[in-house]
């Protein structure tokens, strides 16, 4: 009975293990530095899309920031889509000078919808060359626009800027989504590129040809609809490419409803994309020796890193209590300890990437009451639908 536990905990660490050697190899590949061409001649023209819904309180900061990009006037228009608004969301955008697409459906609710019907309007105006989406709680850098053109030109079909915070001193939990994002969007977007992978789409910065977008309609309405609509890429063969140099910077729900709201629909969100599209790809990845999308499939089949780090440390204590008090076979212990190393240096990995310093590592301290927060929430339920827009509460009223 000893062996056989021991032979049961050694096989239940090699998923934990799958996904933290995982993890490691794309700390190592994520090296700092040039990935792309330096900004060409503005010549490309740009559609800027901003999907909004009862957003009056921010939509305008996010529209001078627009308006503040270091590229041509004449070469980009702004359009926001106010969609299903109860308030003055369109009235706000319409007065700071952009085109204001407003849409009422309470069937079809949902980004997904507002970015369709946005990209409809597009290609009937067949103006511009290439379509950015920026979430209307956000901040761009500069010199967006240029970084983009500069992959466009060079041949990419889809681009992925940086993802930032915009608020990092709001919260504990502000502060600790610093370095979350550094690790996850960050992190794994650069070791991604640098293996010439596809770094996958975050919903906030993400730019298309436009005829990419002709070639694959943009028909994903999932709360994850970003996550879904990188698939369908890949599938039709195009790369997202990771533009670093390139930020947008959002707002971050700070309290503890609207950020619980906000984390249940993204996790539930990527549970059933996984559920549907994962089996596929592994299928598809292995016929056709498509690193991508064995890629796409293997990020979507590992957990959260709190979870995934909590279920390491459960599993490498009941293997040392299961070697130390029962006498059982120390080979339980391997795979656990080395998904814990393997974990830790990609973590570490992620906090040097961030820019914090040694202050990283006192955000770090917050984690365990993350951690017990997360728990928390898997315990409540959601009643809201999955395509639904819902209004994440933020400091000062911004959603």
């Amino acid at each position: 009975m000893i062996a056989l536990g021991a032979l049961v905990l050694t096989i239940l660490g090699l998923p934990g293990l799958a996904c933290a050697t995982y993890l490691f190899v794309l700390a190592l590949a994520a090296r700092p530095g040039k990935l792309g061409d330096p900004p060409r001649e503005a010549t490309l023209r740009f559609d800027i899309v901003v999907p909004a819904h009862d957003e009056e309180q921010g939509i305008a900061a996010t529209i001078a920031s627009l308006r503040a990009l270091d590229y041509p006037e004449d070469r980009y228009r702004i359009l926001v889509v106010a969609d299903n608004c109860a308030d003055a969301t369109a009235q706000v955008a319409a007065g700071a000078g952009t085109v204001v697409l407003e849409r009422r459906d309470p069937r079809r609710r949902g980004k997904g919808y507002a970015l369709a019907h946005a990209f409809a309007r597009i290609e009937a105006d067949a103006v511009a060359d290439a379509v950015v989406v920026i979430d209307a709680d956000t901040t761009v850098s500069p010199q967006l626009l240029h970084a983009f053109a500069a992959r466009f030109v060079a041949g990419a079909g889809a681009v992925q800027a940086s993802y930032g915070v915009r608020d990092p001193e709001a919260s504990w939990r502000a502060r600790l989504m610093v370095l979350a994002l550094a690790i996850f969007h960050g992190l794994r977007s650069l070791g991604r590129e640098r293996l010439g992978l596809s770094t996958g789409l975050r919903g906030n910065g993400m730019g298309f040809t436009r005829d990419v977008l002709r070639r694959v309609p943009s028909d994903a309405f999932s709360i994850v609809e970003d996550v879904e609509y990188g698939i369908k890429l890949a599938e039709a063969g195009y790369r997202v490419v990771y533009v670093p140099e390139a930020e947008v910077l959002g707002d971050m729900a700070p309290r503890g409803p609207a950020a619980a709201t906000q984390r249940r629909r993204w996790e539930g969100g990527r549970a059933a994309i996984a559920r549907a599209h994962v089996p596929r790809l592994i299928r598809e990845g292995v016929a056709r020796r498509d690193a991508i999308r064995l890629d796409l499939a293997m990020d979507l089949l590992v957990p959260p890193l709190s979870s995934l780090a909590l279920t390491t440390a459960v599993g490498a204590a009941a293997a040392l209590v299961h070697h130390v008090a029962l006498g059982g076979s120390a080979t339980a212990l391997v795979p656990w300890l080395l998904a814990m190393v393997f974990l830790t240096a990609h973590v570490l990995r992620g906090l040097w990437l961030s820019g914090q310093g040694p202050r990283a590592l006192l955000t770090l301290l917050w984690a365990p009451v993350y951690v017990a927060w997360k728990i928390g929430l898997r315990l409540r339920r959601s009643d809201h639908g999955p395509e639904e827009w819902i209004r994440t509460a933020r400091d000062g009223g911004r959603s």
